[in-house]
């Protein structure tokens, strides 16, 4: 669409998945050297041809920290892609940086309510699940199968994750395989939940090499944020209270999580009060808990939506006083304060007349969607924040959710 519109595209390729989905062929460069090469091939890329914008899915694995490091000095324009702030019908689009390094990380909600006094969106309902999931884990299975078969020509280049790539690929097909049989456990777990009848507290889990989890929070392991919570929970409810830890849909085992909660349980002494579920639909679980918990993950938006209490550890662009409780956990599980519904809408709002953008990544209809957009967004002059404060901001296409 880039081309289309006169621009020059190419794509750095650092392993054959990412060959693998560059189809066409036309502008790909493989990057065949090592990590330390990067900077220097980066700018040599730069200079040999004329390069005035980079576009990035995450801005922390280091290859694109150090391009984006290099980019912002030569004074190039910098184009971020991530899962939407608002997901799973909306992708983020924002310059610069997301998450933690995001815009929305310095703006109060009271510079976006006056930004939205140019503004007369209509505020779609937030759905309840996500959208493109089985596509999600075949897609990343099919990734990792061309990254562990085909990987010869790029064998230099180190992951920046931690586990090998034949263990990662075997955790994305176990998954793709075992997918009946967590759908099973997992509808079981929560009719417990839901049919219990007791009052109970909700944990959103993410999943531990999440950029966000691993960049823009005081954890580098799930079981250390398990542990915090589970003598938090200990401390600071009746003994009639449950504590339910909710998986990332994503989540493939890599991580024994059940065991650390169990164990974690045994030890604080709630085994009895404390229940694990795979994945699934947050709704469905939302609709009846007293509080949720997490470190910084994007699900805390829909917890805010419905004007349930939400005590964070990490940085998150809704992480606002406004929202998020500052108590300690002993006293938020104990008596947690609410937060500002109204100031929430308003913060929602902005975001979707921003740098939320109806579509998605991994189903054709949900791209197609996508580039309707986005690209005009790209080419504009002003990123989506300082379009709305200036009032250009284009006009919004309405959300329409096909399932």
């Amino acid at each position: 669409m880039l081309r289309a519109a006169g621009g020059q595209v190419w794509r750095v390729g650092f392993n054959a998945g990412d060959r693998a989905f560059w189809f066409g062929g036309a502008g790909y460069i493989p990057f065949q050297g090592t990590i330390e090469d990067w900077p220097d091939t980066f700018a040599t890329i730069v200079a040999d041809h004329g390069i005035t914008d980079i576009v990035l899915y995450g801005d922390t694995r280091p290859i694109h920290a150090d391009a984006i490091a290099a980019a912002t000095a030569a004074g190039l324009q910098i184009h971020v892609f991530e899962e939407g702030y608002m997901r799973p019908y909306w992708v983020t689009y924002e310059r610069g940086g997301t998450n933690g390094n995001s815009k929305l990380m310095d703006l109060t909600v009271s510079q976006m309510q006056t930004a939205l006094a140019l503004s007369d969106l209509e505020v779609p309902t937030p759905p309840a699940h996500w959208g493109d999931m089985r596509h999600h884990v075949f897609y990343g299975a099919l990734y990792h199968w061309f990254v562990l078969f085909r990987n010869g020509h790029y064998r230099k280049m180190v992951r920046h994750r931690e586990l090998p790539v034949f263990t990662e690929t075997m955790l994305y097909t176990k998954r793709l395989l075992l997918m009946p049989y967590t759908a099973l456990d997992r509808m079981i777990a929560t009719a417990r939940i839901r049919y219990g009848g007791f009052p109970y507290h909700l944990v959103l889990m993410q999943l531990e090499h999440d950029a966000s989890f691993q960049t823009h929070s005081p954890f580098t392991r799930m079981g250390e944020f398990i542990e915090v919570v589970m003598d938090g929970f200990a401390k600071g409810t009746p003994r009639h209270h449950h504590l339910v830890f909710k998986a990332h849909p994503l989540e493939n085992g890599r991580s024994p999580l059940k065991r650390i909660i169990r164990e974690q349980a045994r030890k604080h002494g709630v085994e009895a009060r404390v229940h694990y579920v795979r994945g699934g639909k947050l709704a469905r679980l939302l609709d009846h808990a007293r509080t949720a918990v997490t470190v910084n993950s994007t699900a805390g938006q829909q917890v805010l939506w419905r004007g349930i209490p939400l005590k964070v550890f990490g940085a998150a662009v809704y992480a606002k006083p406004e929202f998020v409780s500052e108590q300690s956990l002993e006293d938020f599980f104990a008596s947690p304060t609410r937060p500002d519904s109204k100031a929430y809408k308003d913060y929602r709002r902005f975001l979707l007349e921003t740098s939320q953008v109806p579509g998605g990544f991994y189903a054709a209809r949900g791209r197609r969607q996508l580039m309707r957009q986005v690209v005009d967004m790209m080419l504009a002059d002003e990123d989506p924040y300082d379009a709305l404060k200036s009032g250009k901001v284009p006009p919004r296409q309405p959300l329409r959710v096909v399932n």
